[in-house]
């Protein structure tokens, strides 16, 4: 073959390879993509929410059900104030309660949601009382590595 014609194929090849990364990356994202427009929005606060960020799912059940919407500091309770909308075909009791978990080892994180047990459901507007903070492993480091200087302490 001539080398212009090999050049061709090899542009061909290439574009071609190119194009079908960009459908996939497409694909993927829209596959993750969850729109919650048609929702109701509650809150949450925490001591400690960790990397949280905007637009991370809420998930109830492994089930994305929601989007955190907002995240504002509250200067009056010194906690971080979570909105989060979920969709409105997802009906969850006024007493469940939200925990800011981890998906894998050092994977981004997302807010798990429980459900209650009570017979009336949360509405537009309403808070969750009962929450968990993100659990951050330095601080669990350094907890551990506090008793361990605590207990060769107390044997001497």
């Amino acid at each position: 073959m001539a080398r212009g014609t090999i050049d061709l194929w090899v542009g061909i090849f290439v574009t071609a390879g190119f194009l079908g990364l960009l459908f996939l990356a497409f694909k993927v994202g829209s596959a993750t993509n969850f729109s919650v427009a048609e929702g109701y929005v509650v809150t949450a606060e925490f001591d400690n929410i960790g990397g949280l960020k905007t637009k991370a799912p809420v998930k109830s059940a492994g089930v994305v059900v929601g989007r955190i919407e907002k995240i504002v500091f509250n200067n009056r309770t010194l906690r971080a104030t979570v909105s989060m909308r979920l969709g409105k075909q997802f009906e969850f009791p006024r007493d469940s309660s939200v925990s800011i978990l981890t998906a894998g080892l050092l994977g981004e994180q997302y807010v798990g949601l429980d459900g209650g047990g009570d017979v009336e459901l949360l509405v537009d507007g309403d808070q969750i009382v009962l929450t968990q903070s993100a659990m951050v492993l330095e601080k669990v480091i350094g907890q551990f590595l506090f008793n361990k200087a605590s207990e060769s302490g107390g044997d001497k």
